[in-house]
């Protein structure tokens, strides 16, 4: 029990770390991790409801709460971090674009990011009881490589979260990009159930599709 409620101490640290998403692009008080994760648990929850009767729903609900705790060492990344300029404007410029890579480099980066995470979700769970411990790790991996229906249905729900907490930010702060999210949705998503998501927070927001 000593080992976790260590365990617990260190994931409640994901209730004070920003999303980086949103510190890049100067939001005040942006989300937490945490929240993050509460509201993109609860997404896939709803939706797979209305895709798919056959979903494992415990494995899918687990697999969204794992799905972010490797961050509390590995730390939260973003695609623009290796690109990021230091100079406010050419940042701000940067921001309202989609980031393209050659196949190598998205390779080379998606390696280095895997390594990272995994090694950061090992740390974490180290001294929980063994089955506790591989069942955290086979949720991540399935999620980080989508094997399974849940895996690849939720690695779109998570996307989702982020692109619904985009509209709520430029709703509020007009300066908040939505091109990149709407670029991102265009190319990622294909998903009837997600797809009819997307147009009700079009139609919510009253944004335009880019």
């Amino acid at each position: 029990m000593d080992e976790i409620i260590k365990f617990f101490i260190e994931i409640g640290k994901l209730k004070r770390m920003p999303r980086r998403g949103w510190v890049i692009r100067d939001v005040k008080n942006p989300e937490t991790i945490a929240e993050h994760t509460f509201r993109a648990t609860i997404m896939a929850w709803v939706l797979a409801d209305q895709k798919d009767k056959k979903m494992n729903m415990a494995k899918l609900l687990k697999m969204a709460l794992v799905h972010d705790l490797c961050e509390i060492y590995a730390g939260d990344t973003t695609l623009y971090d290796s690109i990021l300029p230091k100079d406010k404007k050419k940042r701000a410029a940067l921001l309202k674009t989609w980031p393209r890579f050659t196949e190598k480099e998205k390779k080379r980066l998606a390696e280095k990011k895997y390594k990272k995470e995994k090694a950061g979700l090992e740390k974490l769970t180290k001294n929980l009881p063994a089955k506790l411990k591989d069942e955290m790790m086979s949720l991540w991996l399935d999620y980080e490589k989508g094997k399974s229906r849940e895996g690849k249905f939720f690695r779109h729900a998570d996307r989702m979260e982020g692109f619904l907490q985009a509209a709520e930010y430029w709703r509020d702060n007009k300066t908040v990009p939505q091109e990149p999210y709407w670029l991102q949705a265009d190319e990622l998503h294909d998903d009837p159930v997600l797809l009819k998501f997307m147009g009700q927070i079009e139609k919510e927001f009253h944004k335009k599709k880019k």
